[in-house]
């Protein structure tokens, strides 16, 4: 398997964030959704996301680092004998040099499930069957596999309202994923099990999807309550009017009072996103923005130059700026 740290195309030394911020930019790239029918991007989509699992992972990341695992997140041959010694109580001293091939004693059999006999895997000797760790020769305690991350891009409404996404693990298999209603950037959902295998029959490891939510073209998110800039007339600003704004169900009605100002701020109750623990939805916020007329109008400018003459009034006094 290639180098993770090649894979996403950063340097050893990199920060987390600079792994995390190559890791979206590829995943956006190379994501099967993207790029349908192409299985050489689906197999590099993949290879992009086993190594983000690894290096977002800080333990496994200086496990790699010092080389006790490989990049797939197995431990390399040295490091299983090393910690079966451990476990067995046995510690090599300065005498005994450690070889990395050839063992010549039972400790092969032990990390390997063979069985020690002439060099063709037949049995030999009484005992060899407790040796090789009992039925079907497993040895070692029982190891969780390892969780793996992928990444899945989904509209603002979508994240808002809930949607569901397929995706592909590494295994081979394709699932479909629930984006449950309010989820936010950058949350995380678990699927329990469909990560890597166990060893010795340990529990599997989890997927963990990561949600990558696009910017709305109006509208923005805090907490669930939502904001929303909306342009409004002069007319409707200074005289009041009925105007339609959207939602994120959908346009509602909405009612301007008359002498409305650019920063004027209307509620609309219940039209955020619901939270998920609570079941209560959150507001949606109109922010009002008086926009003139295109182009300029001469009769409405004529106008105004006589208002003013006689009802001018300083808009930047409170600033201590008249």
């Amino acid at each position: 398997m290639r180098d993770p740290y090649q894979s996403l195309g950063v340097q050893r030394g990199a920060s987390a964030a600079d792994i995390k911020q190559a890791y979206r930019r590829l995943a956006k790239l190379y994501h099967p959704d993207l790029n349908p029918g192409r299985s050489d991007i689906e197999q590099r989509f993949k290879e992009i996301s086993a190594a983000y699992s690894l290096l977002s992972d800080p333990t496994k990341r200086a496990r790699f680092d010092r080389g006790e695992i490989d990049a797939s997140g197995s431990e390399r041959p040295r490091y299983r004998y090393e910690r079966a010694s451990r476990r067995a109580g046995r510690r090599r001293g300065p005498e005994e040099p450690f070889q990395q091939s050839g063992f010549g004693d039972d400790w092969f059999s032990d990390l390997f499930g063979g069985r020690r006999g002439d060099g063709t895997g037949a049995e030999t000797g009484a005992g060899s069957r407790e040796r090789a760790g009992g039925v079907g020769g497993q040895t070692g305690a029982k190891a969780r596999g390892s969780d793996i991350n992928y990444s899945v891009t989904v509209p603002f409404l979508d994240a808002a309202l809930g949607t569901r996404r397929r995706i592909d693990l590494s295994n081979g298999k394709s699932l479909e994923v629930v984006i449950p209603p309010g989820t936010q950037d950058q949350q995380k959902l678990r699927l329990k099990g469909q990560g890597m295998n166990g060893r010795n029959g340990g529990a599997a490891g989890d997927a963990l999807v990561e949600v990558m939510v696009e910017a709305h073209t109006y509208f923005t998110r805090e907490n669930e309550d939502i904001h929303v800039e909306v342009p409004v007339s002069l007319p409707e600003a200074v005289l009041g009017a009925i105007i339609r704004v959207p939602t994120l169900t959908g346009n509602v009605a909405l009612k301007v009072p008359p002498g409305s100002n650019t920063g004027s701020v209307l509620r609309l109750k219940g039209k955020g996103i619901i939270d998920p623990r609570r079941k209560v939805a959150g507001d949606q916020y109109v922010k009002l923005r008086v926009v003139l007329p295109e182009p300029p109008d001469s009769e409405l400018a004529e106008f105004l130059e006589k208002w003013a003459r006689k009802r001018s009034y300083d808009v930047r006094r409170k600033l201590g700026i008249s």
